[in-house]
């Protein structure tokens, strides 16, 4: 695998595999291990992960601002809220508007996610399991966003079906080539959905007062030790409204908002030739 110039970090994830498939063979009577194993990881030469090595590209303001403003509007708006929340683009492209968006717009429910063009009705983790508050210019973007649509899901085909992942990131990666933006590690222009997860994590973190464990509870971290599994400031809504107000979004908002029609305003066709672009590259 290192030969065919895959990362650590990959490597130790197909060996993770294996790793499990020999740990699943238990004894049908007693439950025990059939093949219980130590693995020593230098011996079978794992590589070790150097994080600072990992690829971790983060966007910026300078870069959110634009891409707040991509011509296409649904990517305008998926980019937006994926910066301005810290959520994974499959649970963003999950949320249905009847079921995960509060009544004020202020509250996007995280509940379930799309794979491979399907709902997938679990997460990657118990702490996905959230809610993302709003400020109040996100939030006025979101209900002009929505417009008339009382159900469906918040970003989908015109034919009501949820995207794919592919299409965003063919969209992603041509609006990062226009910007000049560079992924450092990688020396090209691409970038995958955690780096508007480390803009809104290096944003809570660093430029506001946001509580820690608000922070985490928002962008759906586990919990690490006692402090956190006792802090229940996921409960005061009132105060999670407060705090999404002050720590606002981190970058610019175009002035104007499209208004979605009821049927959707984008082709499948095209959405599909997009797919295929992407798979291509």
């Amino acid at each position: 695998m290192a030969k065919k110039g895959l990362a650590p970090k990959s490597i130790d994830q197909y060996v993770l595999v294996a790793k499990l498939v020999v740990a699943s063979a238990v004894d049908q009577k007693t439950g025990e291990q059939l093949y219980p194993q130590r693995w020593n990881n230098r011996f079978i030469e794992l590589p070790k992960i150097s994080k600072k090595k990992m690829n971790t590209p983060a966007f910026t303001p300078e870069i959110m601002t634009p891409l707040a403003r991509y011509r296409s509007p649904r990517e305008q708006e998926l980019f937006t809220y994926l910066g301005a929340t810290g959520t994974r683009i499959s649970e963003m492209l999950g949320v249905e508007i009847d079921k995960h968006i509060s009544d004020d717009f202020r509250t996007i429910t995280i509940a379930q996610q799309i794979r491979n063009g399907k709902v997938v009705p679990w997460l990657k983790t118990d702490a996905a399991y959230r809610q993302v508050d709003l400020d109040i210019a996100v939030a006025g973007r979101l209900k002009k966003y929505v417009g008339q649509r009382t159900s469906g899901f918040l970003f989908q085909t015109r034919t009501g079906k949820p995207l794919d992942t592919r299409n965003i990131y063919f969209h992603l990666h041509r609006s990062l080539k226009e910007l000049g933006f560079v992924n450092s590690l990688t020396g090209n222009h691409k970038a995958g959905n955690h780096a508007f997860r480390r803009f809104r994590n290096t944003w809570l973190r660093n430029r506001t007062v946001c509580p820690e464990g608000l922070r985490k509870f928002w962008l759906g971290h586990a919990d690490e030790d006692m402090g956190d599994l006792y802090d229940k400031i996921c409960e005061d809504v009132a105060f999670r409204l407060t705090m999404a107000e002050q720590c606002g979004h981190g970058f610019d908002l175009p002035d104007l908002v499209p208004t979605v029609p009821t049927t959707g305003h984008y082709d499948a066709a095209e959405d599909e030739v997009h797919v295929a672009e992407s798979t291509e590259q």
